[in-house]
């Protein structure tokens, strides 16, 4: 029974890339300028949706929030951004460099790191002690006073959601609330409105620390999230060669304040959980009742295609071996630090599918995390007088900054919008990040945002290339009188691991921290001392494999393990020496060059041809001969 139903996966999963592109175009083609529905906390049938589609999604007020919390955060924030410390990516989205729309950085346990879009950030570390009094400064008092507010808005995270329970929805006191409607209970109330009946279906795609690599998925589902990317060309795509966003819709949902968006956390009251300072005067969310129909039609064919592109990506995507889950109470261990003025942005592109307004940031998974892990958000929208402008207009004309969510690969469950004032927060918990995308609204304010996350970092801390350093270094026997070096162990296998343990360092440490980590040196130098000494230890790599080349060179070495030994060098240097010219590219390309000295990427490290220091040299095409030529001969 078993074997009979693999078969019938196998020959389900047989379509080509083609066909399911077709299958795409097709469903893309019934949908045409429809809008895919989307609710907020005005529309009809809003809660219901958000208890049976999004329960992973928490909303805490500002107003419950402490108030000296509250204004340490914000100063905070607006200390580094005078600093100067919050700058913009430089990310790698489909082949291609991009920078990110919103400026950022990353603070978090010390020796910590964070990648996405092949970007990896070295965080700053959360400065929770002093160290000034164990004589080490890093950073002046000020950048280690914002360090240390950020570290303790981490701590309150971790307890809060730690103590959320399941069915919370919304926090707007001193505990959570249930917002679950009761069925039939239809008063005078605007909740009451809200219990109108949404069917909604939840689908599933891959686990949260490979949802970057799938092929083929809606938005950038394909192969990277789009955080911070709003104004890349492939947000706006569902497939490659489809339309883009500015020609998939004009429409746009225009949430407004009625009061003033930046108020004194001491003396606000908490708002209803429907928002009071929603207003009607823009074009409104696409309620069911508006475009169900024509989008209904498609629930059909886009359910079975659905379940069968889910098996087909099953079938080629094998899970990844003991993947970390979350358990226990939540631990925070890296923020992302975001910033981003829509009144400096030369243009942001329109939401495309359901016509929710322009976008920040666009669909994304938050990617790299623990599987299961939860996201905190802390949303600060900042005052015109707090950018040193004076405030121009009413607060009542001004727009919410807004968080859109969608189920993944899913054009029938209606999307959700949730308003953001200044102070307020929300949770992903669950599954959410995993199942789900979610993307940002531009208000007309600038915005601070603190996205708090459980990095996946077994493979990105400082203890544990360090750890993989001493791994390779163990093989190398140095002469404590001649200082002469050699290897220990000749086995293939040792060599390779060796190899790449070497190519680790260079393209995911080394290479990473100059093109971009080092930017943040000028203002905190805890990374300085830890990569020189990575650096010294890739040197010592690099003599190994000049040692490891001598011995495949040996003619008289045995045939079988020479050969053995010289496929593995080859395979190596190769990838070696095509990263090196991909990083070379990158730090001269064009963007690249926009960039201001002391931000600008670093090729490093480089070498000229004849310096007596690199037992190597940096081209490796001509080694790559000789093994080559070598093999041949064998």
């Amino acid at each position: 029974m078993q074997c009979k139903h693999n078969s019938r996966n196998m020959k389900r999963s047989g379509d080509s890339e083609g066909e399911k592109r077709r299958k795409r175009r097709r469903l893309l083609q019934e949908l045409g300028d429809q809008k895919i529905p989307f609710l907020g906390p005005t529309e009809r049938g809003f809660q219901q949706l958000w208890d049976s589609s999004y329960t992973g999604l928490v909303l805490r007020r500002s107003c419950s929030l402490p108030v000296d919390l509250h204004a340490k955060v914000e100063a905070a924030f607006l200390t580094l951004r005078k600093k100067g410390s919050l700058l913009r990516d430089l990310v790698r989205v489909r082949d291609r460099d991009v920078f990110t729309a919103v400026s950022r950085a990353l603070l978090g346990e010390p020796g910590h790191t964070y990648r996405y879009l092949d970007t990896r950030l070295f965080a700053i570390p959360w400065h929770s002690e002093d160290n000034e009094l164990k004589g080490e400064t890093c950073c002046d008092p000020d950048f280690r006073a914002a360090c240390k507010a950020l570290w303790e808005l981490n701590n309150f995270f971790c307890s809060d959601v730690s103590q959320l329970k399941e069915g919370d929805r919304l926090v707007q006191g001193a505990k959570a609330v249930n917002t679950e409607v009761k069925q039939g209970d239809e008063g005078d109330s605007e909740d009451s409105k809200n219990s109108e009946g949404v069917d909604s279906e939840s689908r599933q795609s891959e686990e949260g620390d490979t949802e970057s690599k799938h092929s083929e998925e809606w938005d950038l589902e394909s192969k990277h999230s789009d955080e911070g990317c709003s104004g890349t060309k492939a947000e706006g795509e569902w497939e490659t060669g489809s339309k883009n966003s500015s020609e998939e819709g004009e429409s746009s949902s225009q949430i407004k304040q009625s009061e003033t968006s930046i108020s004194s956390h001491s003396e606000a009251k908490c708002p209803t959980w429907v928002p009071k300072t929603i207003c009607g005067s823009d074009p409104k969310p696409m309620g069911l009742e508006d475009s169900e129909k024509p989008v209904a039609q498609l629930k059909h064919s886009l359910s079975d295609y659905h379940i069968e592109d889910k098996e087909n990506r099953e079938s080629r995507c094998s899970p990844p071996s003991s993947p970390v889950l979350c358990s226990g109470p939540v631990q925070f261990n890296v923020t992302l630090l975001n910033y981003m003025d829509p009144a400096a942005m030369s243009q942001l592109k329109e939401e495309p599918y359901y016509g929710m307004g322009k976008m920040a940031v666009g669909w994304h998974h938050d990617e790299n995390l623990v599987t299961h892990s939860p996201v905190a958000v802390y949303s600060f929208s900042c005052c015109p007088d707090q950018k040193g402008e004076s405030s121009e207009g009413s607060s009542s004309e001004r727009t919410f900054w807004r968080i859109g969510l969608k189920v993944a690969w899913d054009i029938h469950t209606p999307g959700l919008i949730l308003p953001l004032e200044s102070g307020d927060c929300y949770y992903m918990r669950d599954d959410l990040n995993t199942t789900h995308q979610h993307c940002v609204l531009a208000g007309d304010t600038a915005r601070f945002s603190s996205t708090h996350r459980v990095a996946e970092c077994s493979r990105g801390t400082l203890a544990y290339i360090q750890t993989r350093c001493q791994e390779a270094l163990s093989n190398l026997c140095t002469d404590p009188e001649t200082g002469s070096h050699s290897l220990l162990a000749l086995l293939p296998t040792t060599l390779q691991h060796c190899e790449e343990i070497h190519n680790e360092v260079e393209f995911e440490w080394l290479r990473q921290y100059w093109f971009q980590g080092r930017r943040y040196t000028r203002f905190c130098s805890w990374w300085s001392g830890p990569m020189e000494q990575l650096e010294n230890d890739w040197r010592l790599m690099e003599t190994m494999t000049k040692l490891f080349l001598a011995m495949v060179e040996d003619d008289g070495r045995a045939e079988d393990n020479r050969r053995d030994m010289a496929e593995t060098l080859l395979s190596a240097l190769t990838d070696r020496h095509q990263q090196r010219q991909t990083w070379r590219d990158r730090c001269h390309s064009t963007l690249a060059q926009t960039l201001p000295p002391e931000e600008a990427p670093v090729d490093r490290p480089f070498w000229g041809v004849d310096d007596p220091s690199m037992p190597l040299p940096f081209d490796l095409a001509d080694i790559i001969n000789r093994v080559e030529s070598l093999l041949w001969r064998m």
